[in-house]
Order: C-alpha cells, then structure tokens, then sequence
C-alpha cells in the first residue's frame, strides 16, 4: 500500500491530491492548519480509518517533524512525501510593512519544503527510493509585478528542487516538481485579472499524481501554461518588461 504525505492539505491542492490518492486505495499522512477542515476531509475519503491527520503550521519545524516522524513511524516510512503548503500575497518593496509579508510567504512556501522533505529522507535513502514533491509555480518562471514575494519564492522552489533532485538521485530518490498555472482553488479567487487555461484541481490532481508516479523531474500542468512559460523565458528583458510593465497587480497583503 502507497504511502503519501501531504501539508497543506485541507483545501486547494492538496485536497484535491489527497482524494486522488485515496481513491487509489493510499494510506496518508495529511498536514494543515485547521484540525476542522482535516477532519471534514478525511471523513469524505474512501476508508477514512487508514489515514493520520496533522494539525500544524509548516512554520512550526518543530511540529512538521513530530509530524512526520510519527507517520514514518506509524508506517515503517513514506513513499511519497508533497511539501504543497502555500500562501500568496500582493507585496511591494517600497512599503516597509511588506517586509513581513515577504518573510512570512518565503518561510512558508521556501523554508517549509526544506522542513518538510528532511525527516524522510533518512527512511527513503534506507528503502532505497521515494518522490519528495515540491509544489512551484508559472509564477517562478519569470517575475510577475506586484508578485515580488510569490514569484520569489517559487523560484526558489523550483531551483532548490532541482539541486536536491541532483544531490538525491545517487540514493535512488526521485525529486520531482510541480509547476502549476492557474489552478480554481481559494488561493485564485481574489485574482483581479483573468487566468488562462483555469483548471479544475481535480483535473490537475490527476495529472500530478501520474507525472509524480513517473517520476517526471519538472511538469507544468496545465501543459499549455508551459508552453506559455516556454515562451516568456525566451523573451528578451525589454519585451518582456514592456508586455508587463501594465500588467495588474494582486491585491496586496490578501493572503490565502
């Protein structure tokens, strides 16, 4: 039986993923902040007695560890582990009150995939294989205005990823990232501007879990959102900055 750990699991992607999983009969480790929502989620999955929820924020490495050391535990270790937890917010640096917006979304979305990977691989490394599963962004590609936090951290996601993905192949560990375009979850629905390809997340549930059963080492879902990521990566900085310079801003400081 599949062993999978999600954060960020109570709503958006990750539940999303977690009732994919489910469905393919895989016991889960499922990590949020709200015990309530957890609970709702669990009782609506198939065999609702196999999985172990998590009451935490990421950003208590303290408790991410308890966390996932009792599901290593409980289940002789991981076979999938999905550091998805995630927040976004509008920041602008020339506002000193943005700072803390910055911090709060790169520990979340940066330091918290580092937390959340690290006490698997030990086990994964003694049985040989396993996925670690950063969730990164379109958004990382290139920087988005009025993104500055977002678009940072995604970045850095997807190039900490890559690193590990080096460093760990040796052991037998697949690492594997997940860019997503615009995905219909609450963390989109304050977006002011429109979004192209918008896929249900179930649909890219789906899809996730087959690029993450294969290993893929980087997948952008949808598929034409990374045609369109393609595209802007080759674009020169002058186009690039003057197709943007207007483009609109998420509000800030409305975090999901």
């Amino acid at each position: 039986m599949k062993r999978v750990f999600i954060t960020g699991a109570s709503s958006g992607l990750g539940a999303a993923l977690a009732q994919r999983y489910a469905q393919q009969g895989t016991v889960l480790g499922l990590l949020a902040r709200r015990r309530d929502l957890l609970e709702q989620l669990v009782q609506s999955l198939p065999n609702p007695e196999l999985h172990r929820i998590y009451a935490a924020d990421v950003t208590d490495h303290a408790a991410l560890t308890s966390a996932a050391q009792d599901f290593i535990r409980a289940h002789n270790g991981a076979d999938v582990v999905i550091a998805n937890a995630g927040i976004s917010a509008g920041t602008l640096t020339e506002y000193s009150e943005d700072l803390a917006v910055f911090e709060r979304i790169l520990a979340t979305n940066v330091t918290a995939t580092v937390a959340t990977f690290a006490p698997f691989i030990a086990s994964m490394k003694q049985q040989a294989g396993g996925r670690l599963v950063g969730i990164g962004s379109v958004a990382g590609i290139r920087g988005l205005p009025g993104a500055e936090a977002y678009s940072a951290s995604k970045a850095a996601v997807i190039s900490y990823c890559e690193s590990l993905r080096i460093e760990l192949k040796p052991a037998g560990i697949r690492v594997v990232t997940i860019a997503p375009g615009y995905i219909d979850t609450p963390m989109t629905k304050h977006n002011p501007y429109p979004m192209p390809f918008l896929m249900a997340p179930e649909a890219f549930a789906e899809k996730a879990v087959a690029a993450i059963d294969a290993g893929t080492s980087y997948c952008v879902i949808p598929w034409q959102m990374g045609v369109v990521a393609k595209l802007l990566r080759l674009l020169p900085n002058w186009l690039y900055d003057l197709a943007f310079s207007k483009a609109p801003h998420k509000p800030r400081h409305a975090k999901t």
